[in-house]
């Protein structure tokens, strides 16, 4: 997934189709020349509707359609026939997709399943006919609804990927690198702050033809959920993360701490983040001998640790042990 074809965020502009009007007309034969009403119904305004689709990973075919613009319902005619509904625009959306009113920031629906529809903005009811009117004192009205018009409002997607466990860490704590090597993901790596800066997902396969999904998420830093750096634009995609693995590197000045601030950025985003199972990697494990990894383990804070080295490729059975166990138990 490039850089470039990555989209997460758009805003759209969505007006719904107008109702058609219902018919005021009335029957009139050879046999009947004063036959009483049968204007049929308008049809509906178009929907503009959500629909979930497995094989979208990103929001890019939205970036350049800004207006989306539904058909308007045809009128009623005679002998009561209704007026065609509108023709719907149906948006494909992938999984983990969230709409929100664009002026007022409300959630109004999600997307997590494929094929799941939801309609985003309805439209115009259609008119009724003449023939709705009638009655023993008014048998003949000359009137029929006009068609009720359509909606408009600019709505945002906001995409947050669905995976199993979600990557989190600073800037160069080996996120890239380790999901490099536990799946075939691809992710851009380089010994330099924000290599990363799209998420990137992989498919890490477990015993038994089991598997899970990790996602790399973009280096968070502190101040990250105040808008610093790049953080505050990805961490609503841990959100949708069942695990998170927080990572810190071996030769970090303070692992205690730097998992601490990484928390902290969670807690300050959403505080909901705290009740997902956590796991701690210590990365870059290679650096450190048994004998600073043994001083080192009386230190860490109370939650599953495991010391990694995706370069030499060490540890990453028990990571994936203890990230499997955490999945099973969210079950």
């Amino acid at each position: 997934m490039s850089d470039s074809n990555f989209v997460d965020y758009v805003k759209i502009f969505c007006a719904s189709g107008t109702g058609g009007a219902g018919s005021k007309h009335f029957l009139r034969t050879r046999t009947n020349p004063h036959g009483g009403p049968d204007g049929g119904d308008g049809g509906r305004g178009g929907h503009i509707i959500l629909k979930g689709n497995s094989q979208f990973w990103t929001l890019l075919h939205l970036k350049y359609t800004k207006h989306l613009k539904a058909g308007h319902g045809e009128p009623g005619s005679r002998q009561l026939m209704h007026g065609a509904n509108g023709n719907d625009v149906i948006i494909e959306v992938p999984l983990g997709t969230v709409a929100r009113d664009a002026e007022t920031g409300a959630f109004e629906c999600e997307i997590t399943e494929d094929g799941q529809q939801v309609v985003l903005v309805t439209g115009g009811r259609g008119g009724l006919g003449n023939n709705h009117f009638k009655t023993a004192t008014r048998q003949a009205p000359k009137f029929a609804q006009p068609g009720e018009p359509g909606f408009e409002s600019w709505k945002i997607l906001e995409l947050k990927l669905l995976a199993d466990v979600g990557l989190v860490g600073f800037p160069n704590a080996g996120k890239s690198t380790l999901l490099s090597v536990l799946s075939a993901a691809k992710p851009a790596i380089a010994d330099y702050p924000f290599t990363t800066l799209v998420p990137n997902l992989g498919i890490v396969r477990y015993y038994d033809n089991r598997s899970f999904i990790m996602a790399d998420i973009p280096g968070i830093i502190e101040g990250a959920h105040e808008g610093r750096g790049i953080g505050l634009r990805f961490l609503r995609h841990i959100e949708r993360n069942s695990v998170l693995l927080f990572m810190v590197p071996v030769d970090s000045p303070d692992i205690r701490e730097e998992y601490h601030v990484l928390l902290n950025e969670l807690r300050q985003y959403n505080p909901d983040l705290l009740h997902k199972k956590r796991v701690l990697a210590i990365t870059k494990s290679d650096l450190a001998d048994e004998e600073i990894r043994s001083a080192l383990k009386k230190e860490l804070p109370s939650l599953p640790v495991v010391f990694i080295s995706s370069h030499k490729k060490t540890g990453l059975d028990r990571l994936k042990a203890l990230l499997w166990e955490a999945l099973s138990e969210e079950v």
